[in-house]
């Protein structure tokens, strides 16, 4: 019988993109609604999604009744969506972002297949042979950037919650994707509007930013002809029709209100004011990279070099301007968010593929790979004992596990120089965040205040609908709002006194109960060291 051999290069390009997706969608989907929403964007936006729910008020967004002026309404939108098919719960809230963001996957790989050369293999007699112009074979670095973005922590993490950041990043993928397809294919250019168009009913202003950076790729190339494309501006004027109605109809319903909430208080006063608190130094977003973009970080500087010594080319250009250009742009920018950096990894991404790419057809590997890789095998050893005396659950402690072993086995792969380092890097990575999925500390960001959705449960199981709640916490919370279902309002002592004498619901910590000589009142339950009473 003859032996079955099965050759990755025999694929087709939509078999890879179908396996992409597929790999993708478990990954951003896998246990995605296993931990509450949290404080601020998710609650907020889930907040916001319900009443669209509830009221069918599809363009004028509210929260708690008040108009809602901060956002554009497209996330809203697919959220409502959401809970209308599934229901109001923490998966429906933050599936649509995740599926969404999860395209961006293979889109990764499409756009690398459009602008990266030099780069389609068939193996045959066990020899590579290059394919410059079959787009029936792998194109092998557009393949490694698609999943060195599929398994980027930030990438996946921010892309599962009910956040806006995720589906932008896809979004303007679709405009670059379309862009690059556009000059084989005039038809899809309508699509680049439309991706911008989507950018700016999700996010507003930030679509300035993203289209400053494919206008300079456009006139970097010198793509004249492009610009004469007539579907390019079909597509550009539906969007603005699109995204100017919306924005006239605020205007029209809220006035000078609108404009300065939605576009100076929320837009503009981020560039030269830290709102809220959230400021940082202009090396935070190079910190974040450090922080969360471990091993691949490793290969980012060798890779930005390899697009400088090609940026005669498309893909040389457009990682150096996509990466650079955003990154400086929200480097200076007052207000810091770790999620303002999601449009840079796309870059990043498909700079890291590259380099991994000519490691992978030279073999060359620096000595000082295998000592840090050896490291963080070392590390990861540390990171097993931590979670079984801190954190003991299986999954994490199996995830230490799985990415010593992980960290360990590419080193020594990379001390004998055998490509297998990087198939074994990215399946380890893969499968670690899996685990770490399954986890109830994907979302940490939970534990750093009490948890709002017992208390929530609590407040909605004893209170009438449409009840206001006076609480003792310093401050409110949207997740609490969410999940109690009822507007949660924080209150002083003196304010809790003068309410204590009338019939009122307070949520207080139990140890100012004294202080506030409440002569009559009954106790409806406790949660998270919170007392909830009705005063008489």
């Amino acid at each position: 019988m003859k032996k079955f051999h099965f050759n990755y290069n025999d694929l087709k390009n939509y078999q890879v993109v179908f396996i992409l997706l597929i790999l993708a969608l478990i990954l951003f989907t896998i246990c995605l609604g296993n931990v509450p929403l949290r404080d601020w964007d998710e609650a907020t936006r889930a907040l916001v999604a319900r009443e669209i729910y509830r009221n069918h008020n599809w363009l004028y967004l509210t929260i708690n009744n008040e108009p809602y002026l901060l956002k554009p309404p497209l996330m809203f939108w697919l959220v409502a969506i959401s809970y209308k098919l599934g229901g109001i719960t923490e998966f429906t809230s933050r599936f649509p972002v995740a599926i969404i963001t999860a395209l961006g996957v293979p889109l990764i790989y499409l756009i690398g297949r459009e602008i990266l050369d030099n780069s389609k293999f068939k193996i045959q007699n066990s020899k590579p042979k290059i394919e410059e112009n079959n787009h029936n074979y792998i194109n092998i670095p557009a393949l490694l950037s698609a999943l060195v973005y599929l398994t980027l922590l930030s990438v996946v993490r921010h892309g599962r919650l009910a956040m806006m950041d995720g589906i932008i990043v896809t979004f303007f993928l679709i405009s670059i994707y379309c862009l690059l397809k556009s000059k084989t294919n005039k038809y899809y250019a309508i699509a680049v509007g439309l991706g911008l168009g989507c950018i700016a009913l999700t996010k507003g202003v930030l679509v300035l930013l993203l289209g400053f950076i494919l206008t300079l790729f456009i006139l970097v190339n010198k793509d004249w002809k492009l610009l004469k494309n007539i579907y390019l501006w079909l597509g550009i004027i539906f969007a603005l029709t699109a995204v100017f109605s919306w924005y006239f109809l605020q205007y029209q319903a809220y006035g000078e209100t609108f404009i300065n909430v939605h576009f100076k208080s929320q837009s503009f006063d981020r560039l030269s004011t830290a709102v809220e608190g959230n400021n940082g130094s202009i090396f935070y977003y190079v910190i974040e990279l450090l922080k969360y973009t471990m091993p691949w970080l490793l290969f980012l500087p060798q890779g930005l070099i390899l697009a400088w010594q090609n940026k005669a080319k498309s893909w040389g250009n457009l990682i150096l301007i996509g990466f650079f250009i955003y990154l400086l742009t929200i480097s200076f920018m007052n207000t810091k968010l770790p999620w303002y950096i999601m449009p840079v990894y796309p870059f990043f991404s498909l700079a890291v593929g590259v380099q991994l790419e000519h490691l992978y057809s030279n073999k060359i590997y620096p000595n000082w790979l295998k000592f840090v890789f050896y490291s963080l095998a070392g590390l990861m050893l540390g990171g097993i004992i931590y979670f079984v005396l801190a954190d003991p659950q299986f999954s994490l402690i199996l995830m230490a596990i799985l990415l010593s072993l992980t960290f360990g086995l590419s080193a020594y792969y990379i001390q004998v120089k055998n490509n297998k380092f990087i198939p074994t890097l990215l399946i380890g990575l893969y499968l670690s965040f899996g685990l770490f999925f399954t986890s109830t500390s994907w979302n940490w960001e939970l534990n750093e205040n009490f948890n709002a959705k017992s208390v929530g449960l609590l407040i909605n199981n004893n209170t009438p609908e449409k009840t206001v709640i006076y609480t003792s916490f310093s401050y409110g919370r949207p997740s609490l709002d969410f999940y109690s279902d009822r507007s949660v309002i924080p209150a002083d002592i003196k304010q809790l006194q003068l309410l204590g004498k009338k019939d009122t619901y307070l949520l207080i910590n139990p140890d100012i109960l004294p202080q506030l000589n409440i002569n009559k009142y009954e106790n409806l339950g406790t949660a998270e060291n919170f007392i909830l009473i009705k005063s008489k």
